[in-house]
């Protein structure tokens, strides 16, 4: 029996699969949830000649994270459950499986669409597969076509 989830929401058709899959291990297990959004670094490059960290973008970015992982949150108190959230910066796997083991996590729950075509696979990777080899505990990705 799962005691504490971490959901890795980011908004997406994926993501809402993967709330809604949620809230039924949730539900079964009153489980502990957890969700977080999670902002990768970046630095803003103007130029050939170098480039330039604009504080005020990163944290508009920031805000829009913020307003994604509120919309999760409220999606599960509209549905009778309770959960808490925190927007995390840096590589998306790294962060989560680092949350996860942090807050001690026995399950994560990570949405993932599939990709059309071989290029777009190559090109893009895919952050639930690489998630399940560093996680220290059960992966269940919630699969959107």
């Amino acid at each position: 029996m799962y005691k504490r989830i971490l959901l890795a929401y980011d908004g997406s058709e994926s993501g809402q699969k993967a709330l809604l899959d949620c809230q039924d291990l949730v539900q079964w297990s009153r489980a502990e949830l957890v969700l977080v959004a999670v902002m990768p670094n970046h630095i803003d490059f103007i130029g050939a000649e170098g480039g330039y960290y604009d504080p005020k973008i990163a944290e508009r970015e920031k805000e829009n994270y913020r307003a994604i992982l509120d919309q999760g949150l409220k999606t599960l108190a509209a549905a009778g459950h309770t959960a808490s959230g925190q927007v995390l910066t840096g590589d998306v796997v790294s962060e989560i499986t680092g949350h996860a083991r942090k807050i001690g996590a026995d399950l994560i729950v990570v949405g993932h669409k599939h990709l059309d075509g071989w290029a777009a696979r190559w090109w893009r990777g895919s952050s639930s597969s690489a998630l399940i080899e560093h996680a220290h505990c059960s992966v269940l990705v919630a699969i959107t076509a």
